[in-house]
C-alpha cells in the first residue's frame, strides 16, 4: 500500500494557494478511493467546488462528479481536513442513495464510522484550520432537539408513517455541526450538503 499524502497544515487566515489545493485534493482522492473500495462505490471525478458557489459544502452529481468546498462559506477561511472528509463521506453516500432519506442516513453513518476506524475521519484533528462565524467551537457537544412542525389543522394531519425496516443510527450533533451555523438562505437541496 502506498504512503498516504500528508495533510497540508495551514494557520487561521492563511490563503489556499494552488499547490495547497492540489495537495488537499490529492489527499481527499486517496481517502475517497479507500472508502469506495470498502463499500463498492465509484465516482467519476473529485474536484474543488467553484469559489463563487456559496450555498453548499459539497455536491454529488448524477454522473458521479463530486465537488467539495475547501473554504468556509461565510468566513472564507480554509476548512479543517476532518470537515472536508465529513463532506466527502456525505457525497460518497449519495452515490448509492441520491436523497437524504433514512437509507441514505444509515449508509452515510456507516461510511463515516468506517472512515473513523480507518483513521481517515478524525474530528478535531490537526491540519487545515477554520473558525466558524462568531469564533465558537466547530463541533458542538450538545445535541439540538428535533421538533416536528405541523401547520395543518389536527383534523387534516396524517397518521405517522410506519417505521422503515432498515434501522437508522442517529447522527451525533458533532457530525452535523462541523461547519458552524447556516442561515435560512444556506438551506440545502436533496443532493447537496
Amino acid at each position: 500500500m502506498t504512503e498516504a499524502a500528508p495533510i497540508p497544515k495551514l494557520t487561521p487566515g492563511a490563503r489556499l494557494d494552488q499547490a495547497t489545493k492540489r495537495a488537499l485534493l490529492a489527499r481527499l482522492e486517496q481517502d475517497a478511493l479507500r472508502i469506495c473500495a470498502r463499500f463498492g462505490l465509484r465516482y467519476r471525478v473529485l474536484e474543488a467546488e467553484r469559489a463563487n458557489v456559496k450555498r453548499r459544502y459539497g455536491v454529488c452529481f448524477s454522473d458521479g462528479t463530486i465537488r467539495i468546498r475547501l473554504r468556509h462559506v461565510a468566513t472564507g477561511q480554509p476548512l479543517k481536513y476532518s470537515s472536508l472528509v465529513n463532506t466527502l463521506c456525505h457525497e460518497l453516500a449519495h452515490l448509492r442513495h441520491f436523497n437524504h432519506g433514512p437509507q441514505f442516513q444509515a449508509f452515510y453513518g456507516r461510511i463515516l464510522e468506517c472512515a473513523r476506524r480507518e483513521g481517515i475521519y478524525r474530528p478535531r484533528s490537526a491540519g487545515v484550520v477554520a473558525r466558524p462565524v462568531g469564533g465558537g467551537d466547530l463541533v458542538s457537544a450538545v445535541p439540538r432537539p428535533r421538533v416536528a412542525a405541523t401547520t395543518a389543522p389536527a383534523s387534516r394531519r396524517r397518521a405517522p408513517a410506519r417505521a422503515v425496516s432498515t434501522p437508522v443510527a442517529p447522527i451525533p450533533a458533532a457530525q452535523l455541526e462541523l461547519f458552524g451555523p447556516m442561515t435560512a438562505q444556506g438551506s440545502v437541496r436533496a443532493r447537496s450538503r
